[in-house]
């Protein structure tokens, strides 16, 4: 599995939230959502920085080009 649906599962599952609540945060079906994290798909750029900044992480953390979750100034 790619680095980015290990860490948008993760992340989800820290906030104690379902992937239903993230596809309609998204506007996403549930399908559409989960093929995220079972690693399918990738979102397009807004919905990148939504998820980014819904779960206050680095772009770069989410893509799974840096271990540092914290954005950077």
């Amino acid at each position: 599995m790619n680095t980015f649906a290990v860490r948008l599962k993760e992340l989800r599952r820290e906030r104690k939230m379902k992937q239903h609540d993230m596809a309609l945060y998204l506007g996403l079906s549930d399908g559409g959502y989960q093929c995220y994290e079972q690693g399918r798909g990738f979102p397009d750029v807004p919905k990148l920085c939504a998820l980014a900044d819904y779960f206050d992480v680095s772009l770069d953390y989410l893509m799974g080009r840096s271990e540092t979750r914290e954005r950077q100034p």
